[in-house]
């Protein structure tokens, strides 16, 4: 598939700011925040803005992949049938319950844990529609796997867990250690997770041949012409026209900036707001780069077609 720049930014975006969030909640259960500290509400309020503004970004993102953004409230027509349209309803719903979160801590209201509990199932839920968005693409054997479900909650919780870490370092440093170590866990298991994607893709075979697609058994089918003299939708939308070597590059890339260097950064180095922001950049870029892997490795059956040609 062809990878488009739109739905990268909107997938690490939102998968980092529904990390953050997670994060925050999970230190508010542990007791951080209460009624007697307005420091630990006013961190958690900050760190709601932050994730707010993240999940923004994302949404603002995907509207540079429509070819018509003002129709683009159409897409939950179909919540019936359609993980996307789910996506497109639960997006701004989690949106709204953080903002009501971030805005109880920010005024020092009660009710900040139902609040939190609420915005936490809707978390989760939007993290399903979004892994569901793919994996429910049977036909693109890459995606088809309960694995894209469980990368998209993991990456995006460890990139969360880390910019947690790097903020508390800045304004709550009782939390650093527990971020920092919830953040390297998330991150390993991400990895274990990932590479478990990519083992199994790398085993899959074309369930369909240009024998069945055209209903010729002839073993040997030669293709001489596209049909047309440009390209089309098809070579543009379907296939990213680049080479296995910078595949392999990209593959590589990925695992070491999204995984290895961040992780060994959380370890040994220092509990600096420096060092972690660093780690979060690192991490991130790391995974704009493993989203792109995940839709280029995507093989579209008509690629069988236009693939060699594109």
């Amino acid at each position: 598939m062809q990878p488009a720049l739109s739905v990268i930014l909107l997938t690490t975006l939102i998968g980092a700011g529904q990390g953050l969030f997670l994060a925050l909640y999970a230190a508010e259960l542990a007791g951080f925040g209460g009624a007697a500290s307005p420091e630990g509400h006013a961190v958690l309020a900050i760190g709601a803005g932050v994730s707010l503004v993240l999940t923004g970004l994302g949404l603002v993102a995907s509207f540079f992949h429509l070819g018509h953004p003002e129709r683009a409230w159409r897409a939950a027509a179909m919540w019936r049938t359609s993980w996307l349209s789910r996506e497109v309803i639960v997006l701004p719903l989690f949106m709204a319950t953080l903002f009501a979160w971030g805005g109880a801590h920010a005024l020092a209201l009660p009710g900040t844990g139902w609040l939190g509990a609420i915005a936490a199932l809707v978390c989760i839920a939007l993290f399903v529609c979004t892994g569901m968005v793919y994996a429910s693409i049977r036909f693109l054997q890459e995606w088809a796997s309960p694995l894209t479900l469980l990368n998209y909650g993991l990456l995006g919780c460890a990139s969360g867990a880390t910019l947690a870490a790097a903020m508390a370092s800045v304004s709550a440093p009782g939390l650093v250690s527990a971020f920092v170590s919830a953040a390297l866990l998330l991150t390993l298991l991400g990895l274990a997770s990932r590479a478990a994607s990519l083992v199994r893709n790398a085993r899959l075979k074309p369930k369909s041949t240009l024998q069945s697609a055209i209903g010729i058994r002839h073993p040997k089918i030669t293709q001489r012409a596209q049909g047309f003299m440009g390209g089309s939708f098809n070579t543009r939308e379907f296939f990213h026209g680049k080479g296995a070597p910078l595949l392999r590059q990209v593959k590589w890339f990925f695992i070491a900036a999204a995984f290895v260097l961040p992780a060994a950064m959380l370890v040994a180095g220092p509990a600096s707001s420096g060092w972690l922001a660093a780690a979060f950049a690192i991490q991130f870029i790391g995974l704009m780069a493993e989203r792109w892997f995940f839709f280029a490795q995507a093989n579209h059956p008509q690629n069988l077609y236009y693939q060699a040609i594109s």
